[in-house]
């Protein structure tokens, strides 16, 4: 069994105390994660801002190609990730578990490497030349959860560094392991500094958002933790990218053919057995379709195997950790007594270790359900029967979260009517949870303030300086 340290100024760091990190499929200790001290924390702002100076001043030609490096030396671990990730976190190695998210790492790591902030030139007549300049902004804090602790660490470390600031990454303390590794391995092609991973508890993070010399936090999670990050930063007006939970409802149109959309509403539901932020958690259903497309997904359901991620052959795999398991239980157990209808799953039928709960899906509720009303992160799907679209566009939108939405229709006109009428940041037609890293992702409402992935992603990592000549 190994034990990690930190990854500071380019070097191994040991600490004094450690935690365990449990595989959630067996229990097993799959190796011991050091615990940062705020002491640590003042180390790695320290050597961070250090190495800032020089990293900053290199050519975007040469930030671009050390992404590029970073890039090839993700996929040139792949599978020693992969596996990693499957041991702390649970997903299946196949299907859309771990090598897949290695993969989507990799992608997003090349993409935001050939982006760039160019001068831009606003005016240059007789009057005189206006240039906007994009100027990176310092240290930045990363914060990440532990649903893809390698995926959601490149999508704040690669646009970051590409500006041309440092980073520190505390990872969650369910999954730091693949982080720490993750971040040992960009330290083989990085200047020492300009990437620096503590882990330990949750207080590193309060410490991270109120430090006066980080300059930007970049967080992905709950809802409360964000806003908690929210206002500890308001002191020192730092820059602020928060991605944060979601409870994206579908409306089926009665238009559709149920067999043509159950695989894709499975695994829009279902990817990482539902501990995705923009997981489908809630669909409405047309109840001239509603039972067909009960029937229909239920019988898609029982198909799918669900296991232990290191098995070849699972394409699902278990909750991540025990406070969430209780939560989907909980959740289920609310449901069923105020008259939900189980179509399948809904009871722990496995014995022996391991945090598994069946896929599940739960008929006959509407809003007002905790079901309904709150994010599961889990394998569990709510289908409520609505008669009037207009009906279901208020009931989708009546949550305060606004992360991701999708339409289900032959009419895909239609659909992007009423995919306009959604509240939220993304809206799918005919699949769900489908980002891309030249597509802005970001929620409204409560789910986040900012957002990832393509241009606009990758300027939140600067700050506007106009030039007037």
């Amino acid at each position: 069994m190994k034990t990690y340290s930190l990854i500071i100024g380019g070097k191994t760091v040991p600490t004094y105390t450690h935690m365990e990190v449990r595989n959630p499929a067996s229990a097993g200790v799959v190796g011991m994660a050091p615990k940062a001290t705020l002491e640590h924390l003042e180390q790695a702002v320290f050597v961070a801002d250090e190495a800032y100076e020089k990293w900053s001043e290199l050519s975007s030609v040469q930030r671009a190609e050390a992404c590029m490096a970073v890039a090839q030396k993700i996929e040139d671990h792949a599978e020693e990730l992969a596996q990693l990730i499957t041991r702390e976190q649970g997903k299946p190695l196949n299907g859309n578990g771990s090598r897949w998210e290695v993969g989507g790492a990799v992608a997003w790591a090349r993409h935001t490497a050939n982006l760039d902030t160019p001068i831009e030139v606003l005016q240059d007549n007789s009057d005189g030349r206006v240039e906007l300049l994009r100027k990176p902004l310092g240290v930045v804090g990363s914060i990440t959860p532990w649903n893809y602790p390698v995926l959601i660490a490149v999508w704040h470390i690669l646009p970051a560094i590409r500006t041309g600031n440092t980073v520190i990454i505390k990872p969650s303390p369910f999954t730091p392991l693949s982080t720490i590794r993750l971040v040992e391995l960009i330290n083989e092609v990085l200047p020492p500094g300009v990437v620096n991973c503590i882990a330990g508890e949750d207080h590193l993070g309060a410490a991270m958002s109120s430090h006066p010399l980080i300059r930007k936090i970049v967080f992905t999670g709950s809802c409360a933790t964000g806003q908690k990050i929210m206002k500890t930063a308001a002191e020192t007006m730092k820059r602020l990218t928060l991605e944060m939970g979601g409870n994206d409802a579908g409306i089926v149109l009665p238009d559709v053919k149920p067999e043509q959309i159950v695989e894709n509403l499975f695994w829009g539901a279902f990817l990482n057995g539902g501990q995705t932020c923009a997981a489908l958690k809630r669909l409405y259903v047309h109840e001239s379709v509603h039972e067909e497309v009960c029937v229909k997904l239920a019988e898609f359901t029982k198909r799918i195997p669900v296991g232990d991620g290191l098995l070849e052959d699972s394409l699902l795999g278990p909750i991540q950790n025990k406070r969430q398991f209780d939560k989907v239980v909980d959740l289920v157990e609310q449901a069923k007594l105020e008259g939900g209808r189980v179509l399948v799953g809904g009871e722990i039928k496995r014995k022996g270790p391991g945090f598994f709960y069946p896929v599940t899906l739960i008929a006959d509720l509407t809003n007002g359900s905790r079901l309904v009303d709150e994010e599961q992160f889990g394998p569990v799907l709510p289908i409520i029967r609505y008669r009037d679209l207009d009906e279901a566009i208020t009931l989708a939108n009546d949550n305060p979260n606004g992360l991701g939405g999708s339409v289900w229709s032959r009419d895909l006109r239609r659909a992007a009517e009423v995919a306009s009428k959604m509240e939220c940041g993304s809206v799918w037609i005919n699949k769900h949870g489908a980002i891309q890293p030249n597509a802005p992702f970001g929620g409204t409402k409560t789910s986040g303030y900012g957002v990832e992935f393509g241009m606009e992603g990758l300027k939140e990592f600067t700050d506007i300086q106009v030039i007037f000549s």
